[in-house]
């Protein structure tokens, strides 16, 4: 049963057309995630869906006694509130739940607990951005409604927080719809995906991977009718240079067949990003970290931290909000010192720095996009020649009219692509993204994350985005308690698989194998010390083929002399800073040492994972 239709709704802003006779259609209990490149009205559609705003054309029809809770992307408190009085309050206007005002101020700090928010009594004025927008996701989730509209959730939540509210999405038994950029997440709380394409809306009965595979699909049948017209309309252009006369009523239908087909529009492709190389020459010296720290008060941000930063190296740094993340990057660019330590930039470094938060003061609303870009370069040297600034816009979507327009015109994520070119007009060879995913749509990341596989120089990066990590990074330095920051191969899901060991070992769910070589060091593969204990349970009979059952019993010693190789190479690669033969030659050996490491580690999870499917049968 629909509880929420809109039907050949219409809505411009000025000239941008942004929805064109389109319709969306929401069942009792469905969870829908809403994609499209920036611009395309997403968030508009959200605030149609939440009576916040009318179309212009079209009729939007809620069933009866249906109440909506509506997160914006941007809330708005009243700044002399106190945190758990404005939750509260927020949570009215979305519609309170049966629960008395005491259940729910208990239900709503225990939330605000789950999400970093612990001052109760502080007051909204003091509050960042990604604290507001928390205080925001508390009251909907808390709002007894039927339909609960979220416009990037996931924006300003670290990695723990993102997982809470996945769970507690999926537990949700009312409909849910949502904008987000973040793919694990669609994947695995949407049942439908929902695109808005060039005014249009596509509706596809799956997750995000689905959707993927449904719309190649779609686009491929698009262009095979496509072929078939242009195939069709050749032979007619033929039967009409044959100089065939329009005498009969044959003919005349023949004539007006062929002017429908040369008429009709083929389909419109989806517009990309187009993001060209543009990178200095990095020198022999690069970015070298020697024993910093940093403190708050008494709050240590980062204590005593070290690391030499190899060309081409793709590092990612994690953490809880809070912990230290943009403070760090603050001190690689120079913009804040550390207090301890110091850090050495190369002559050659050119560092590019994609900060989180973009003030009025960088982006002012009465400046032109054409302006805002000049300012960097009017020309830049990219791998197709030198480009001009008005060419680089049209890359990243920005047509003619648009480039004149101003800054305050913008979305949130047309404000982030443009932001994001102006970086890369600045030809760094030292790339740092700081949170790059929030508001950037997942058109843009995906065109962001291949560029980044052929970027010549390095790139660090600050995210919350369990996909981007994965796509991007090949290391991972984790904030843990004290300020430490801890080193783990590979992307997220390798550092999960580690830190989830890890966990299990000290909990001592997990038991010494009594062998040499069975053991398994801590999470990290480039600091670890001393051996661990193994991952297997002692004494297990397994049902393997006699191949498999010979590689379970070995693969581990494996793992473990794998990590210690890459350890060895790592302390064998910083002792050779100044030979670039010797560094080239060793990198290549570490980099295969850790391919190979990464395919046993899935080798040895497809056995663990038949091993318990074996004893579970045996039960």
């Amino acid at each position: 049963m629909n509880i929420l239709s809109m039907e050949n709704i219409t809505k411009s802003y000025g000239d941008r057309l942004l929805f064109d006779n389109a319709s969306f259609y929401l069942a009792e209990g469905e969870k829908v995630g809403i994609i499209g490149i920036n611009g395309t009205g997403k968030s508009t559609l959200l605030k149609i869906m939440a009576g916040l705003e009318e179309s212009d054309e079209g009729n939007v029809t809620m069933a009866g006694h249906v109440v909506c809770s509506f997160l914006p992307q941007h809330p708005v408190f009243e700044k002399e509130d106190k945190v758990i009085e404005a939750v509260l309050k927020k949570c009215r206007e979305n519609g309170a739940g049966t629960e008395s005002g005491k259940e729910m101020e208990v239900q709503a700090k225990t939330m605000l607990t789950q999400l970093g928010v612990t001052d109760f009594d502080a007051v909204c004025g003091t509050l960042s951005g990604g604290q507001r927008k928390r205080l925001a996701l508390v009251a909907a989730l808390l709002a007894d409604s039927d339909i609960l509209i979220l416009d990037e959730p996931t924006n300003h939540l670290d990695n723990e927080m993102a997982d809470w509210l996945e769970e507690q999405l999926k537990s949700r038994t009312k409909a849910v719809v949502m904008v987000t950029h973040d793919r694990y997440f669609l994947d695995s709380v949407s049942g439908r995906i929902v695109e808005i394409d060039k005014g249009k809306i596509y509706s596809y009965q799956a997750g995000y991977s689905g959707y993927l595979e449904l719309k190649a699909e779609r686009e491929e049948a698009a262009l095979a009718s496509e072929r078939k017209r242009q195939s069709v309309l050749r032979k007619e252009l033929e039967w009409v240079k044959r100089g065939a006369r329009a005498r009969s009523t044959k003919q005349r239908a023949r004539l007006a067949r062929y002017e429908e087909l040369k008429n009709r529009s083929g389909p419109d492709t989806d517009a990309k990003v187009e993001i060209s190389s543009a990178a200095s020459r990095l020198g022999k010296t690069t970015v070298e970290i020697e024993h910093i720290g940093k403190r708050y008060g008494d709050k240590i941000l980062v204590d005593d931290f070290s690391y030499i930063f190899l060309k081409n190296d793709r590092i990612g740094f994690i953490g809880p909000n809070g912990c230290g993340k943009t403070t760090l990057m603050k001190m690689l660019t120079g913009k804040t010192e550390p207090d301890t330590g110091k850090i050495n930039i190369g002559q050659t470094v050119r560092i590019g720095y994609y900060a989180q938060e973009i003030g009025n003061a960088q982006m002012p609303d009465d400046k032109r996009v054409i302006d805002y870009i000049r300012d960097v370069a009017e020309y830049v040297k990219t791998e197709d020649g030198s480009i001009t600034a008005s060419q680089m816009l049209e890359r990243f979507l920005f047509e003619g009219k648009d480039q004149h327009g101003l800054l305050g015109k913008l979305s949130g994520g047309e404000k982030r692509r443009l932001n994001l070119l102006k970086v890369l007009m600045g030809a760094p060879n030292v790339l740092i993204l700081d949170e790059p995913t929030n508001d950037l749509d997942i058109a843009t990341l995906t065109i962001l994350e291949d560029y980044l596989d052929s970027f010549p120089g390095i790139v660090i990066v600050v995210s919350h985005d369990r996909y981007f990590l994965d796509r991007v990074v090949k290391r991972i330095f984790a904030f843990e308690e004290g300020g430490r920051l801890q080193q783990y191969e590979g992307g997220y899901t390798d550092y999960q698989i580690r830190v989830f060991f890890k966990k299990q070992e000290e909990a001592g769910v997990l038991h010494d194998s009594g062998k040499k070589d069975g053991g398994r060091k801590s999470g990290s593969s480039g600091t670890g010390t001393g051996r661990k204990n193994s991952w297997k349970q002692p004494g297990t009979k397994l049902k393997f083929s006699y191949k498999e059952h010979k590689e379970y019993e070995s693969i581990e010693g494996e793992i473990a002399g794998l990590e210690e190789k890459i350890e060895s190479l790592e302390k064998e690669i910083l002792g050779a800073a100044t030979d670039f033969v010797k560094l080239n030659e060793l990198t290549k050996e570490k980099e295969a040492a850790e391919q190979e490491l990464e395919e046993k580690m899935d080798r040895w999870m497809y056995l663990e994972d038949l091993k318990e499917r074996i004893e579970n049968d045996n039960r």
